[in-house]
């Protein structure tokens, strides 16, 4: 969740019927008569389809947001976001807030008490914790790594790496329900008196402490946030990603409830859905400018605490293409899973995450697969 000063780099523009045309998108040279989704196939999907989101409109789901072509708005009541697919128009897609906007209900329980959802975005550690009551399956990862952070003020603490965090006895402001916190104390990086679990996702705390304390936030916006948009700040902060404390977690993978994908027409609803995601992803990475001011009407229109600017998304887009949290991961495919990965995550949290039972035969394989997966769509 949810949740830098250089301009933006320059993108190549792509057309946004994009999710219809993988030569343009995926770099794949098969035909077009092989490669192209007929919009019919969508006819397998419920309509509207409907996401819930973990947190306000954003930058991270902008390949969610990117499949309406910049198309559609919010209703500010519900933070429901609806319009057109690009590659079907006769189909809707709803987008829906999450974090405060649903009371900061997980995803999972939401998905679990309303059966019109077909999709949530389920962190790979929460799809463990839930495993056992509210089994779920990732079909597709929009970013490849986690993008979560650590923020401090650098004139208050010398921190270079996570080896330096524990010696500033810092309290470390975080969402209440995150786990990394947990694998932090447990692999004894953090002390567990640091952790205070009442960050709410706004910059007033730290503004008002002048930066005594360690903050939880987004590598691709707070940095930027603070130094540039938030001008009672205004000034750099320094950072830690949590994936280079070795909590290599997949952050909003699209997942779905086990009990409804054994639904009928819903495997061949996502075996059209997920390649025109992933091809969503790379068009989004490459010319964000449509959806970028779909997603700051919707902010505005929310007119809540959640602030972007146009500076700062476009900056987003570019920070997670530098700092690799959207890409290909280890191979040439974007939005596939490294199970190798998930399964080392879920020895992480069997081990260090005591608020968590992890059955002793759960695997990666449980929790997401690849099977709606085009290999051939990538960066």
């Amino acid at each position: 969740m949810n949740i830098l000063g250089a301009r933006a780099q320059k993108f190549v523009p792509i057309a946004l019927a994009c999710g219809l045309i993988v030569a343009a998108c995926g770099g794949s040279t098969e035909s077009e008569e092989t490669s192209a989704i007929e919009p019919s196939v969508l006819a397998d999907c419920p309509d509207p389809i409907v996401v819930q989101t973990d947190w306000f409109p954003e930058p991270e789901h902008g390949a969610l947001y990117n499949l309406t072509g910049g198309k559609g708005s919010i209703n500010p009541d519900t933070g429901r976001f609806s319009g057109p697919m690009v590659a079907d128009p006769a189909v809707t897609l709803e987008i829906r807030a999450g974090g405060p906007s649903v009371g900061d209900q997980t995803t999972t329980a939401l998905m679990a008490t309303d059966d019109d959802i077909l999709l949530g975005y389920v962190d790979t550690d929460i799809a463990v914790q839930n495993y056992e009551k509210f089994p779920t399956t990732a079909v597709v990862a929009p970013l490849d790594l986690l993008p979560t952070i650590i923020m401090f003020d650098p004139e208050t603490y010398t921190i270079a790496d996570w080896d330096d965090v524990m010696a500033t006895e810092a309290t470390i402001s975080h969402f209440a329900t995150d786990l990394w916190v947990e694998y932090l104390v447990g692999a004894r990086i953090v002390d567990q008196k640091q952790l205070d679990g009442s960050y709410d996702g706004s910059s007033a705390r730290f503004v008002a402490e002048e930066g005594k304390l360690i903050q939880q936030g987004f590598a691709t916006q707070e940095p930027y946030n603070y130094e540039n948009v938030f001008t009672q700040w205004g000034k750099p902060v320094g950072t830690l990603m949590v994936h280079d404390a070795g909590y290599e977690n997949y952050a909003g993978p699209l997942a779905i409830l086990d009990s409804k994908l054994e639904q009928e027409g819903i495997r061949s609803c996502l075996e059209a859905f997920v390649p025109i995601f992933q091809r969503s992803i790379i068009e989004y990475q490459q010319d964000p400018s449509v959806t970028n001011s779909a997603i700051l009407t919707a902010v505005e229109d929310l007119d809540s605490f959640w602030e972007l600017s146009e500076d700062g998304v476009l900056n987003s887009v570019k920070t997670m293409g530098e700092l690799k949290i959207v890409g290909n991961g280890n191979n040439i495919t974007v939005g596939d899973f490294d199970e190798d990965r998930v399964d080392e995550l879920i020895g992480l949290l069997r081990e260090n995450v005591e608020s968590i039972d992890v059955p002793e035969t759960l695997t990666a394989e449980d929790i997401v697969t690849n099977e709606f997966i085009d290999e051939s769509i990538g960066f």
